[in-house]
């Protein structure tokens, strides 16, 4: 049985011809591709620019006008509006964009007015609330989607997209976008409340600096050379502007001296004001050569009216020493009385009259009474910041506290040279006392003012 071979020369059967429908797939796919890359590019392109916008725009509303454009744009949605919540549960619509004619075929000013009455029948700030008020007055024919504002996880706005194409579908990664760009807008919220609130600090800080400033130059700078007698000074307040006061101040030429102190109820610059306006109004007073008790009569009519409109009153202990006679005058409207260190018996007594706050009563009467002081006498005046001040325990600084350290100070701090006076020597043992008391490291919480008024030796006397 013999094969039969095909001949050398005969041809190959010819191969199919590439499918054109796949060709055609191909192209279509790579176009889809392309297409992809370009929406991507320009979804990047488009939150980059929000962030740089957010990095860039000092003004939050310019920023806020960009919110609904660029939601709508990544979503590819008709428009996009801005809904913002304030701090009482009222909405206003912040901004937003939908071009005046689209293929939608829905006008700006449409939507404008449609969520605007959506807006005025929601009485609080639900967003389920607001979504179904929302999409009723839009149609039903509107596909509405929404997210959260949140700053702090509180829900202070909501942002929307809409679009009127019949095939527009909300997809997994439409809603990660729209959430990006919420989240920048939450982002601006919150740097923009940060930004005022700093703004505020510094003014009141500023506002803070002028008042101390004001009030340290109101202050005794230097306390005077008086004849017979040695005087030391400190005002330590809590905060930058307090509302203790003290004073000297000369009367019928330096003839007599008066020695004030005083405490504004209340701290900071409302205090300082009120403090500003007493000495100055005191200062006065005593240009008419009253006595002490009038002149705290005449005070307090002059600024009750004043002070009751501001809800506080201040406590003053006013004094007039009279070098020649060595009598010292006072009067108290209820302020802490002084103590005067008797040399002659080592013992200390509280210098007191019965009288008012300044400004609790208007027609207020003041006892007034003397006492005669003695070489080597010391008489302190303070505010109530060295009594009210508290140990680490919660215990007080009080006045018995306050007497056992002046009494140890008169009877231990003499000056070894010229360098410092014993008056001085005391007011620095006595704040180191109520430092000690309050513990290393701990500040005071109240304004603490002391003077310390020495009467010297006659030996000694230039």
């Amino acid at each position: 049985m013999s094969l039969s071979l095909p001949p050398r020369n005969r041809s190959l059967p010819p191969q199919p011809d590439v499918d054109n429908a796949s060709v055609m797939v191909m192209k279509d796919l790579k176009d889809l591709l392309r297409r992809m890359s370009q929406d991507q590019n320009k979804i990047h392109e488009l939150l980059s620019f929000l962030g740089y916008a957010l990095r860039s725009f000092s003004n939050l509303n310019q920023f806020l006008e960009l919110i609904p454009l660029i939601a709508s744009r990544v979503t590819d949605s008709d428009g996009g509006a801005l809904i913002l919540f304030k701090a009482s549960g009222q909405m206003r619509l912040e901004s937003l964009h939908c071009p005046e004619r689209n293929q939608g075929g829905m006008k700006a000013q449409q939507v404008r007015t449609a969520i605007e009455r959506a807006i005025q029948q929601v009485l609080t700030g639900s967003p389920t609330a607001l979504d179904e008020m929302v999409s009723r007055y839009l149609g039903a024919d509107v596909h509405l989607f929404g997210t959260s504002v949140l700053v702090k996880n509180a829900v202070r706005g909501r942002l929307y997209i809409f679009s009127r194409k019949p095939d527009y579908a909300w997809t997994d990664n439409k809603r990660t976008l729209m959430r990006l760009v919420a989240d920048q807008t939450s982002v601006g919220l919150e740097n923009h409340e940060l930004t005022t609130e700093l703004i505020k600090k510094e003014r009141q800080d500023r506002e803070m600096e002028i008042g101390s400033e004001i009030q340290r130059q109101l202050l005794p700078r230097h306390c005077p050379k008086i004849q017979g007698i040695e005087v030391a000074a400190r005002c330590s307040t809590a905060s930058r502007v307090g509302g203790d006061y003290y004073d000297f101040i000369p009367v019928q030429k330096g003839d007599r001296w008066s020695f004030v102190i005083g405490d504004v109820m209340g701290k900071g610059v409302p205090a300082g004001l009120i403090m500003t306006m007493t000495r100055g109004m005191l200062r006065a007073e005593v240009l008419n050569n009253h006595s002490p008790s009038k002149i705290l009569e005449h005070l307090n009519e002059v600024m009750y009216e004043d002070l009751e409109k501001s809800h506080r009153f201040v406590t003053m202990f006013y004094s007039e020493y009279d070098p020649t006679t060595q009598t010292l005058a006072f009067s108290n409207a209820a302020h802490t009385p002084a103590l005067h260190w008797r040399s002659q018996t080592g013992t200390v007594h509280a210098l007191d009259t019965m009288g008012a706050l300044i400004g609790l009563e208007a027609g207020s009467r003041y006892e007034e009474r003397s006492t005669k002081l003695s070489a080597g006498d010391v008489v302190i005046y303070y505010t109530d910041g060295f009594t009210e001040a508290a140990s680490p325990e919660g215990d007080r600084f009080d006045e018995e506290n306050l007497r056992k350290a002046l009494d140890w100070a008169c009877q231990h701090c003499f000056p070894l040279s010229d360098d410092v006076t014993r008056p001085q020597m005391i007011l620095d043992y006595i704040f180191q006392e109520v430092q000690n008391f309050i513990g290393e490291g701990h500040t005071h919480t109240d304004d603490m003012t002391l003077v310390v008024l020495h009467i010297k030796d006659k030996s000694l006397v230039n």
